[in-house]
């Protein structure tokens, strides 16, 4: 019976690490790629992988409410983040800097 409840327990965080990633991930997407891929709001998506992330924590793996929320992060991550990564930049928030710049800094056109 050990061997089952540290399997459990194994699976319970993997699956809190799942779902915190696509939290985390579905949280670094800016607004307008949401829009732009055709998917749900960026609130929408934070919601539902919050609410997943939080039933992760709260309940054991073996009620049916993580298994709902798996199936969110699981459409979340083979749905929704391809489609984003696939837009240009990434559907990711830009920190400055031009689209121009280079590796070592900007592209000056040979000047």
């Amino acid at each position: 019976m050990q061997g089952f409840t540290g399997f459990m327990w194994l699976l319970s965080t993997a699956l809190i690490i799942f779902s915190g990633f696509a939290l985390v991930d579905a949280a670094t997407r800016r607004e307008d790629a949401y829009r732009a891929a055709d998917k749900k709001t960026k609130p929408f998506w934070l919601i539902v992988l919050g609410i997943a992330f939080v039933v992760n924590l709260i309940f054991n793996i073996l009620s049916f409410l993580p298994i709902i929320g798996l199936v969110a992060t699981i459409v979340y991550m083979v749905d929704v983040r391809p489609a984003l990564r696939g837009l240009p930049g990434g559907g990711r928030r830009r920190r400055g800097g031009s689209s121009s710049d280079g590796p070592y800094g900007p592209y000056n056109g040979g000047r």
